[in-house]
């Protein structure tokens, strides 16, 4: 399976926006990659309400929230430290109002904290940094902080 992700990942034919977005498990959830540059230190994309993301109440589940928060940080750790073996280690998502609307997951990764991943990479060969990402809804409101940690390892390890 792993194989099969970094093939889909690889394709040139599609932008890195349209490969995220045509991703099955994301193509399923109709996520729309608003914002990304280059390095994927800032990040910017919409998970919408539809009726096989809402609960009972109308509101997000927070299965389809963790499953698109999940794997950004990962993926911006391959294109900002190349080389290396990333995967995510632990994700927590509290849950601070109700994703009653399409939801905007905002990512960035701040020149401080890449210098300090990459420092810890110097000294010990891995690393293992904190996320910390966030849900907002259609009225501004902040819905959902996630701590997203990630384990950074040498590729042959």
């Amino acid at each position: 399976m792993g194989n099969l992700v970094r093939t889909w990942f690889r394709m040139r034919f599609l932008s890195e926006r349209r490969r995220l977005e045509y991703f099955p498990p994301f193509w399923l959830m109709h996520i729309r990659v608003l914002e990304l540059d280059a390095q994927w230190r800032h990040v910017r994309i919409r998970l919408p309400l539809t009726w096989l993301s809402a609960n009972a109440r109308g509101n997000m589940f927070g299965g389809f929230q963790a499953c698109l928060a999940d794997p950004i940080p990962a993926l911006a750790c391959l294109k900002l430290v190349p080389g290396y073996r990333v995967a995510t280690r632990r994700l927590e998502l509290d849950f601070v109002r109700a994703g009653n609307s399409d939801l905007l997951l905002e990512f960035d990764v701040s020149a401080r904290q890449l210098d300090e991943i990459r420092h810890e990479l110097a000294a010990t060969g891995r690393a293992t940094p904190c996320f910390a990402m966030r849900y907002v809804r259609a009225d501004g409101q902040v819905c959902t902080h996630i701590l997203n940690t990630v384990a950074i390892r040498p590729a042959d390890g």
